[in-house]
């Protein structure tokens, strides 16, 4: 009985997306705090063969491969391990509903995100947003989807953990401002003709964090930093001209909030994704952690610098988007989607990257009041565009 009850106490976590970067990450997290957190459900978009090894190690309740063709290879190897094995997008937007989850840690990459985290939400789930996307396309349909169902939002970038982590006690205070730090990729400081020969292996090498390649790309033409602009706005509830960008090469500060008495709060620590993970799974507990301990003295000097959106053009374009309003925030992560993994197949230059985004942006048919139909007819049509510009 003592056992049962433990086990109740214990917060049942569904990561979809458990076999990527963050997904793996907040499996070490969970491992590492089996008296505090279960895992309930697995998924991975097609690899099947890092999923039956997570599965088979954590016991889920249940498992979703999203690439139909691995179903069969999956459940062969999980028949006599007493674990539910599905597959297709239809498995994992109904498999967020059951009633054994308390949280579900989205960290899907791009669009697929944002239906299985409209249907966790309408199952009154608790969210660990990894999947920034999901508020860049459609923020103000899932802000009020969770408004309306007491849901919350709890971040899992390190930026936005950052802010929520700093506004912890001051919920009632009015932000002033808010400042994202950015480590300013791997081409800070690059002018716009060294950026033109710039190749795929150079783009994929980050100087602080390990990510997976799509966020990798996105952290050196800045993409990533102007999807985190327009998630910012919506979790916090901020104007455009509330939130700046500040170049901060060594990613020890993860951001800043500025209150209306000029007062200021930063939130530091060596850069490691599993402590956001963890604060977002344990919250509103902080549990301990051997994570390395951050040394001022290994950090004489901590610089800042203002972020070049001359040069690195999908920031200001984020911006634009977010000025705009409507689903042109929709519009360019759906371009940035085609742009991204063409750059990654080398079929266009780093630099094509942000113009394509750009022409998409002026293409594409713009709704100022768009209904969830709406983006995803916005998604279809701007990855049309992007797809006939990479063409």
């Amino acid at each position: 009985m003592v056992n049962q009850e433990e086990e109740i106490k214990k917060k049942h976590i569904a990561i979809l997306g458990s076999t990527g970067s963050i997904g793996t990450q907040a499996l070490e997290v969970i491992k590492s705090h089996a008296d505090k957190f279960v895992v309930e459900v697995l998924t991975s978009n097609t690899n099947a063969e890092l999923l039956i090894q997570q599965a088979i190690e954590f016991k889920p309740n249940a498992v979703v491969i999203c690439d139909e063709s691995k179903y069969k290879m999956v459940a062969d190897a999980l028949w006599n391990h007493d674990i539910k094995t599905y597959a297709g997008s239809a498995a994992l937007e109904q498999v967020v509903e059951m009633n054994e989850i308390d949280i579900v840690l989205t960290a899907l990459v791009g669009y697929a995100g944002l239906k299985p985290t409209l249907k966790a939400i309408e199952a009154k789930k608790a969210i660990a947003l990894a999947n920034k996307e999901t508020l860049v396309v459609a923020g103000d349909i899932v802000t009020q989807l969770a408004a309306k169902n007491r849901v919350p939002l709890l971040p899992v970038d390190s930026e936005h953990s950052a802010i929520f982590q700093c506004l912890t006690g001051e919920f009632h205070n009015p932000i002033e401002k808010i400042y994202l730090t950015a480590s300013g990729g791997p081409f800070r400081g690059w002018n716009a003709e060294k950026l033109a020969s710039v190749t795929r292996a150079q783009a994929l090498k980050h100087p602080n964090w390990e990510m997976g390649a799509k966020i990798t790309i996105d952290s050196a033409t800045l993409m990533n930093k102007g999807l985190e602009v327009i998630e910012a706005k919506w979790l916090f509830q901020l104007a455009p001209e509330q939130i700046d960008v500040i170049v901060h090469p060594q990613s020890i500060i993860h951001s800043i909030v500025q209150f209306t008495d000029g007062s200021m709060k930063a939130q530091m620590g060596l850069p490691d994704m599993k402590l956001p993970i963890q604060y977002a799974l344990a919250y509103p507990e902080r549990i301990p952690a051997d994570f390395p301990r951050f040394n001022f003295l290994d950090y004489p000097q901590l610089t800042f610098e203002k972020a070049d959106t001359e040069t690195f053009l999908n920031l200001n374009l984020a911006y634009e988007a977010m000025k705009r309003g409507g689903n042109a925030a929709c519009i360019i992560n759906a371009a940035n989607e085609i742009t991204n993994r063409a750059f990654l197949e080398e079929k266009i230059g780093f630099l094509e990257i942000a113009e394509i985004n750009s022409k998409c942006l002026e293409s594409a048919t713009f709704i100022e009041k768009p209904t969830l139909e709406d983006y995803m007819n916005s998604d279809e049509e701007s990855r049309r565009l992007a797809a006939n510009f990479v063409g």
